[in-house]
Parts: C-alpha cells; sequence; structure tokens
C-alpha cells in the first residue's frame, strides 16, 4: 500500500454516491509529534476532507494514510488519563459482572494499548489478550502483566487465534472502529473470535455529538470513520452480529457503547428509542451535516478573535494538552508560535517533542505555574474537569483557561467552587 490512497465508495457499503461535508485542505498527521533534531524537515501532510454516504449513513474521510505510518510507532498511552482509567475500571466491572466471567473465561480487547483496561479484569483472575499493533505501546502493556500480541486485528488474524483454540466470551473494542479502513474486516474477525453467545463491547465518539457541539477537532487521519447507531448497526448485521444494547457516556464528548450478539438475539428498548431518535433528527440524511463546515468556520472566527485581542493586550498565551484534538484545531485554524509559547502536556513520552504542524514546543504541565501564561487554550477539552482539579494552583494564582468547543469561553478559579 502507498502511504497514502483515497476511497472511491464507502467504507462500509461500498455506495460511491458520497456527499462531501468538510476541506480541511493538507493537514499534518494529528499524532506526528516532531522530535527536537526533525525540527528542520517539513512535516508530511495529507489531505483531509469529510463526506457522508447517504446509502447507509455513515460519516468518514475519503483519505486512508497507510496503518504503519499511523500507528507504528504510538505516542498515545492511555494511562496518562485519570479519567480514561476510571472510564476503564467501570466498564471492566461492569462487563465482569453481566457475563459473570471467571478464571475460565477470555476477554480479548482490540487496540488494548497500554494495558490500561485489561489490567482490571487481570487484577479479578480473568484471563486476558490484547492485540495492539504499536510496538512501544504492547511491551508497556506486556511489561504490566498484560498478555499483548503485536498486530492488526482483522479477519485474517481472528482465524488463526480460533485455529489455535482461542474463543473471546467477551471482545472490548474501545475507540478502535473508527480507526481500521477494513470495517468489514474487523466486524467479520469479530464474528469469528466470539463463542456462540459471546458478548462484544464496541465503544466510540458519537457522531452525533460530534455535529451538535461542533467537536471537528476529533477529525483527522487516523479517524477514518464516524458513527451513528444506524451506521454502525449496518456494518455489523452484514457479519451476523446484531446490537441488543447501547448506552451513551460523556467521555470524549460523547460516545456511544454498543452490545453486540449473534443476530437473533433481542434487542433492548435502549436500542429502537435510539435509532428513533436518530430518525428523527434527520442523521440518517445528508441534510443534518449540510451546514456543519459554516459553523467551524464561525467558531473559528471567535476562537482567533478571542487569541488575538489577549495577544494584542500583551497577554502571554500558552496552550494545554498535545493530543490528535489539538493538532487539527490549531492546524485548520493557523494557531502557531504567532499567538501560543508552548503546550503542556502530562504524557512524558510527549514532553521535549514538538507539536506537528506549528511546532510549538511540549512541556511539563508545571510550566502553567513557572512560566505564569496569563491564558491557556485548553485543546484537551474534553478533560476539562480533571486538568482543572490537576492545575488549581494555576488557576488559584489567577491563571484562565480558555475553552474552544463547544463554544468559545473563558473560565478562572470559579471552576474550582
Amino acid at each position: 500500500m502507498s502511504r497514502m490512497t483515497t476511497i472511491s465508495g464507502c467504507r462500509s457499503c461500498g455506495d460511491p454516491g458520497l456527499v462531501q461535508l468538510l476541506e480541511f485542505g493538507a493537514m499534518p498527521l494529528a499524532n506526528a509529534l516532531v522530535p527536537a533534531e526533525d525540527l528542520g524537515r517539513p512535516d508530511a501532510r495529507y489531505p483531509l476532507t469529510l463526506v457522508f454516504c447517504p446509502r447507509c449513513a455513515l460519516v468518514q474521510i475519503k483519505e486512508t494514510v497507510d496503518p504503519d505510518v499511523l500507528f507504528g510507532t504510538y505516542l498515545y498511552f492511555s494511562s496518562f488519563s485519570d479519567t480514561m482509567l476510571a472510564h476503564a475500571r467501570e466498564e471492566a466491572s461492569h462487563l465482569a459482572a453481566r457475563r459473570g466471567l471467571s478464571a475460565s473465561s477470555l476477554v480479548v480487547e482490540i487496540a488494548s494499548n497500554d494495558g490500561y483496561l485489561l489490567k482490571n479484569f487481570v487484577a479479578m483472575g480473568i484471563p486476558v489478550l490484547g492485540i495492539e499493533p504499536a510496538a512501544n505501546v504492547a511491551r508497556t502493556a506486556t511489561a504490566g502483566g498484560v498478555r499483548t500480541e503485536i498486530a492488526f486485528f482483522g479477519s485474517e488474524l481472528a482465524k488463526r487465534l480460533r485455529g489455535d483454540g482461542l474463543r473471546a466470551d467477551v471482545v472490548i473494542a474501545n475507540n478502535v472502529l473508527a480507526h481500521v479502513a477494513d470495517l468489514n474486516g474487523i466486524a467479520a474477525g469479530i464474528a469469528t473470535l466470539l463463542t456462540d453467545d459471546g458478548l462484544a463491547a464496541i465503544e466510540f465518539p458519537y457522531v452525533g455529538d460530534m455535529i451538535e457541539a461542533v467537536e471537528f477537532d476529533t477529525i483527522y487521519h487516523e479517524h477514518l470513520c464516524y458513527f451513528s447507531l444506524h451506521a454502525a448497526s449496518a456494518v455489523f448485521a452484514r457479519h451476523g452480529l446484531a446490537v441488543t444494547d447501547v448506552e451513551r457516556h460523556a467521555i470524549h464528548g460523547g460516545s456511544l457503547r454498543i452490545y453486540l450478539e449473534r443476530a437473533g438475539r433481542m434487542a433492548g428498548d435502549a436500542v429502537a428509542r435510539l435509532l428513533d431518535e436518530e430518525s428523527r433528527r434527520g442523521m440518517d440524511a445528508a441534510r443534518f451535516y449540510e451546514d456543519f463546515a459554516a459553523r467551524v468556520t464561525k467558531l473559528r472566527d471567535e476562537l482567533m478573535r478571542e487569541l488575538r485581542r489577549r495577544k494584542a493586550a500583551g497577554q502571554r498565551l500558552a496552550a494545554y494538552g498535545a493530543s490528535a484534538k489539538g493538532s487539527t484545531l490549531m492546524n485548520a485554524f493557523g494557531i502557531g508560535a504567532d499567538l501560543l509559547d508552548f503546550v503542556a502536556d502530562r504524557s512524558t513520552v510527549k514532553q521535549g517533542r514538538y507539536t506537528p504542524g506549528n511546532h510549538l514546543p511540549i512541556v511539563a504541565p508545571e510550566a502553567l505555574m513557572e512560566k505564569r501564561p496569563d491564558a491557556v487554550l485548553l485543546l484537551t477539552w474534553n478533560f476539562a474537569e480533571e486538568i482543572f482539579r490537576q492545575q488549581a494552583a494555576y488557576l488559584s494564582a489567577g491563571g484562565t483557561f480558555v475553552l474552544p468547543i463547544p463554544e468559545v469561553r473563558a473560565v478562572g478559579k470559579e471552576v474550582l467552587a
């Protein structure tokens, strides 16, 4: 595969009649943080175009960057977020109780990252297997006692694992379905690996919340697809799996967790209610998405006006969260070193590197108290409450966070009350 290809039809159903929603132009890879020694080299940039399939209602990007480029070495470690760790503990406890898991069960997680979720099952004495393509992240999981195979998950890997005698009582796939070019391959793989009465729990950012709250910053090359319940159900139905339950979660700006079982199982009322809600909102038709680009432009104008006003008044500005979301926002809006001095981030893996595209230095969070910027653009707005707690000293000292989404607003120490 070349470093990038462009689809001619829907990633789910193959329909060629895709409707364009938003075009970013050439963008750097959102997680391609730059080492100091590479600052003199130009960042690789790829087109980024959001489209909608009128046949199966899947929102997706047209471009597919080689997954080895995106995930061969990965700098996102879930364990650096307290919110993610708490969310993982809740899910593990819920699934263990829901399915009556024991020492004779098997839980498989697709894209298991650093073992942040599976370690909860290990602590309960429940056998696990993580599937993680990024070797550096997988090694961290293995060192922490989480059995992990370094591989991309798909139908062929599932067949091999099943041939080796492995069947999963529970398959978990959190925030990975959006990353997969071969949607039908991952759906077929899950169907192959599950036991006959097994359960799959799939979590992903919800496109309904993304559109409603103008969460355009979740759009980047790693996120190939953006799902409604209609779109997700269509993918798995082709492979004999039915959505039997669904939950809405606040994490990542609004997510769905769907539960899949073999076709023929009775679906709960929550599934019918959400499908009806999506139909009423028109989420299965292009018109629901048509003004998204205009709303992104309006948000850009408001944020840039706020940042430039502060800069003109002599304020020193920085950002918090060297995230993929932040990369999309800064590069799409043209926010660079003329406005921001640095980006603070809790991840020690990211510190010492530079942000893609605009090359801002990434430093430890202690810099907020050491350098005392007047205002900090909160790029990881989806973890706002956690960050406010961690940066209580900065806020108490008179610091300000500027939140860009869903609307531009500035907050200070009043959020600590």
